[in-house]
């Protein structure tokens, strides 16, 4: 008799089958007693019943060792009840049906004898934690959030099991193919467990080589190139493409289609694509097997149009494929596109395009028959906007090319398209969407906007290669109460400019197609050389002003705009650095600044000429926009001149994301004021400037006409005076021009989509541009060359004093080189008592009571300015010596500068970053040039 039964989930399987096989055995005796000889008769006796078919009655029933469950709830899993029988093999069917239940760890049935039966269990343990160890590429929420084990659960080994699918599936998708994962489990105390999954994350599943098998006619490489997946190699080592992805290979294949068709193969077919990871499991080997089949041309194409508008002849001249082509399928495609788009533009807006194709295998030629289905023309039942819950509709209706009741038009719908893009309200990539109305001749357009925050809250503190630390604050609201109207309000500080700028625009004034817009403004400005690392303010200018304008739509692409513009400038120079006796001196400034000095107000009116077909202001992608401008001021004020400018950019969608463009620009300022000889009639602040960031490859205002200033070094009596070679020491100011053009071709690379989502725009570039047109200034200063007698014994005696009564008869003295030997300019320093200019004088070294000290006194000494003199000593005039210098004036030709180079936009979560790295490999003498730039912190 069996007294207790144990049985795990192994056991209770283990335990059915040990009973069936003792069934059968006691069955297949049974069977062989039958045919044996009858045995002597013995007494008769009843046979007893096998064991494992015995019956009894359950009398009791109970469960012992549950903790968080209730006996009932193990029951309820079993058939076992008080009052019914039970054999062996219900038990053991009691076992198996609460052991998948999965809340019980073991189970034991005692008091099968007696009836008494009892169910022995021990629960399974609560989890405590899950602990994950060992990822790294996957943190822990991207884990947690997929698995089912949590705290506070029943721990049980096929929860286990599917956690541990589901996270090595995590690491597939992600392309790592030899990533393990371990369980393990913790015991603590009141049958708790933690469970940890050890993660061996492994390599990243690389596509280490594609074939292909049965190519003759365009080489591996080349086939290659056409597909997203990449082989890992060395050059692809920053390529996201050579990870193996088991959606990429579908793609691949339909590129591999694709390709052949454009290229006349119209039987082309992938027979197989096959991925065999290697046994190692760190690399995919990728095999594709095609058939290119025989290469067609076009045969005749035609179209055959129903709609009564159309002449079908004309059409099929209009199509860019003829008879005689090679095949090319994407040109079939954009044919498509071309029909329906030219059927939309007269209206019908259903119009349904489908070519007919006919293949003649023989000829092997491909001939299309356009069929143009019969459809009436269409008309606009209704416009819906969706979506707009800050935004008037009457801010995007009134960007809306078309209105209720008109004729349907493509080109009106997607001009309506782009112009609601351009307006930054709403996230890219809207789409008005055509709908059948109510009759066949009736269409629903239906703008379903997603708006986006168009308040602009911006503190930001940056370092940029231009002007060093940058502080800027601004805000602005671009949808202002939702009526499309533009308040911003900035504030920017660096040592270079700082400004305050409050503006405002109104776009559709009074409802009318007509903007209006206003700008009060304070920008200081700070001019400036480099000594070497030393930088040098040179002039200052302060502009206060503001700025009216007024722009009326003329067509849908062409807009007037006019404006008027007041501005006070003061333009100064730093008295200590600059100034002598009170007044600027040419000698320290340069006669240029000099002349710039004053306060002037400039009252001018502007009129500019637009034409604007972008898809988008912000980030064009194709369109084109032209500028031209001229401006007069002189009416009022202080400045008189005429200044015009032009500015043109164009881009195109070259496809595959890259973004091709140019862009031109040019102005010239003629001034309407007479001058002196060798000073311009243009005010150096009104001239224009090129370099950095206009001009990459240039430092600031690195291009165009300049002043430099050289000094020389060694002995004006050893002969050894000779100009200074190290640019670091060399003084340069750049002064402007009155004309300037600048040209750029550009091409925007595009990235994956984890580049493009966080804002990484990479690009080529090349540009070309000059800036000139200004007077040689006066020269600053004239030195004198030095002179020297020589007596009998050829002793040579060097004069440095003009005034000396042997200057006349004296020979000029040169250096070993040849060049003139030039003396300092000795300038009078003055001071001024009681508001007379009087003289300065120098007491003598060799004086014992003052040596050395400045007087008003030419004879003795005082201690104050204009003081009575004590003392003997005879005073000289007190000077103030300037070496000799050269100014040398470069840079004013229109001969263009070129430099090419690379650049990267980046939103960073820091602000706008640019970063530059350019060569300038044209330029002219006393060019400027700056091989990387960045800028951080502030907007380019």
């Amino acid at each position: 008799m069996v007294t207790a039964i144990k049985v795990t989930k192994f056991g209770a399987r283990a335990s059915a089958v040990l009973l069936a096989g003792t069934t059968l055995f006691a069955l297949a005796t049974a069977a062989q007693a039958q045919q044996a000889p009858a045995p002597a008769p013995v007494a008769q006796q009843p046979a007893p019943l096998p064991e494992a078919l015995e019956v009894r009655t359950i009398r009791t029933l109970r469960v012992e060792g549950t903790q968080r469950l209730e006996p009932e709830t193990v029951l309820s899993y079993t058939r076992l009840r008080v009052g019914q029988t039970y054999t062996t093999e219900s038990l053991d069917q009691a076992i198996r049906d609460v052991l998948a239940s999965e809340l019980l760890a073991d189970v034991t049935i005692e008091g099968v004898e007696s009836g008494d039966i009892v169910l022995r269990v021990r629960e399974n343990p609560v989890i405590n934690r899950v602990i994950l160890e060992g990822n790294k590429r996957l943190k822990d929420d991207k884990i947690v959030k997929e698995i089912k084990l949590a705290p506070r659960q029943m721990f049980t080994r096929t929860a286990v099991r599917a956690d541990v699918a589901r996270i090595v599936e995590l690491y597939r998708r992600q392309g790592r193919f030899a990533a393990t994962v371990e369980p393990k489990m913790v015991s603590l105390d009141q049958n708790r467990v933690d469970v940890v999954f050890e993660v061996r994350e492994g390599p990243k599943s690389k596509v280490r080589q594609i074939n292909i098998i049965g190519n003759e006619q365009f080489p591996d490489g080349k086939l290659r190139g056409e597909m997203a997946t990449k082989q890992a190699r060395l050059t692809s080592i920053m390529s996201s493409n050579t990870s193996y992805d088991q959606d990429r290979l579908a793609y691949d294949q339909q590129k591999l289609r694709q390709f052949y068709l454009t290229e006349g193969y119209a039987d082309f077919r992938v027979v197989s694509a096959v991925a065999e990871l290697t046994p190692d499991k760190r690399d995919f080997i990728i095999t594709y097997v095609i058939e290119e089949g025989p290469r067609y041309k076009f045969g005749p194409v035609k179209v055959d149009s129903n709609i009564r508008d159309f002449d079908d002849e004309a059409l099929a001249k209009g199509l860019a494929m003829k008879e005689g082509d090679w095949y090319n399928a994407k040109m079939v495609e954009d044919t498509i596109d071309q029909l329906s788009e030219t059927a939309g533009a007269f209206g019908y807006a259903f119009a349904n395009v489908s070519p007919d194709f006919q293949r003649d295998r023989e000829k092997l030629t491909m001939s299309i028959n356009f069929n143009i289905a019969e459809a009436r023309r269409t008309y606009v039942e209704r416009i819906d906007i969706n979506g707009n819950t800050q935004t008037q509709d009457k801010v995007i209706r009134r960007e809306l090319r078309l209105a209720e009741g008109d004729a349907f038009n493509t080109f009106l719908v997607k001009r309506s398209q782009d112009r609601i893009n351009s307006l930054g309200y709403f996230n890219e990539k809207f789409e008005i969407e055509q709908k059948e109305g109510s009759a066949p001749d009736r269409v629903i357009l239906t703008a379903n906007v997603e708006e986006k925050s168009t308040g602009e809250l911006t503190l930001s503190a940056g370092f940029s290669s231009l002007e060093r630390f940058i502080f800027q604050g601004s805000i602005r609201q671009r949808n202002f109460r939702g009526k499309g109207q533009d308040l911003r309000l900035s504030a920017d500080y660096s040592s270079y400019s700082k400004s305050v700028e409050l503006g405002f625009t109104e776009p559709y004034l009074f409802d009318q197609n007509v903007a209006l817009g206003g700008t009060l403004f304070r920008r200081d400005y700070n001019s400036f050389n480099y000594l070497g690392t030393d930088r040098r303010t040179t002039y200052e200018q302060v502009s206060t002003g503001g700025q009216v304008v007024l722009g009326v739509p003329l067509t849908e692409f062409w807009t007037l705009s006019g404006r008027y513009s007041l501005t006070h400038d003061s333009v100064s120079l730093d008295e200590n650095s600059f100034f002598t006796n009170g007044v600027c001196d040419p000698l320290k400034a340069g006669r240029y600044l000099c002349e710039a000095l004053g306060n002037r107000w400039t009252s001018a009116v502007g009129l500019s000429l637009i034409y604007d077909s972008l898809n988008s202001r912000l980030r064009p992608t194709r369109g084109q926009r032209l500028v031209l401008g001229t401006d007069v001021a002189g009416l009022g004020g202080d400045v008189k001149y005429l200044r015009g400018r032009f500015d043109g950019d164009k881009y195109w969608n070259v496809g595959s994301g890259f973004i091709f463009s140019a862009g031109v620009e040019g102005g010239y300022i003629h001034s309407l004021e007479d001058s002196a000889a060798g000073v311009d009639p243009v005010r150096i602040t009104d001239r224009f400037f090129l370099g950095e960031p206009q001009f990459r490859g240039f430092d600031i205002r690195g291009v165009g006409p300049r002043i430099q200033r050289v000094s020389y070094t060694g002995s004006v009596a050893a002969g050894t005076q000779t100009l200074i070679t190290d640019e670091d020491q060399i003084f340069d100011d750049a002064i402007g021009g009155r004309a300037y053009y600048l040209g750029k071709l550009e091409l925007e690379i595009p990235l994956g989509a984890g580049a493009r989502e966080m804002g990484i725009r990479p690009s080529i570039f090349l540009m070309a541009g000059a800036n000139w047109g200004v007077r040689e200034p006066n020269k600053t200063a004239e030195f004198t060359q030095a002179r020297f007698i020589t007596d009998g014994s050829g002793n040579r005696t060097i004069l440095t004093d003009p005034n000396n009564p042997a200057w006349a008869g004296a020979s000029l003295l040169t250096n070993a080189d040849g060049s003139p030997s030039l003396l300092p300019i000795q300038t009078p320093q003055t001071t001024t008592v009681n508001g007379q200019t009087v003289p300065l004088y120098a007491v003598p070294l060799s004086d014992p009571v003052a040596p050395g000290q400045l007087t008003t006194c030419s004879i003795g000494y005082s201690t104050t300015a204009g003081g009575a003199c004590a003392g003997t000593s005879v005073n000289g005039i007190y000077n103030v010596q300037t070496d000799p210098f050269l100014e040398r004036f470069l840079g004013n030709s229109p001969k263009p500068r070129l430099s090419v180079g690379i650049g990267v936009n980046w939103n960073s979560p820091f602000g706008p970053l640019r970063l530059d790295l350019a060569h300038a490999f044209l330029t002219q003498k006393g060019d400027d040039t700056k091989l990387f730039t960045f800028n951080v912190g502030t907007s380019f």
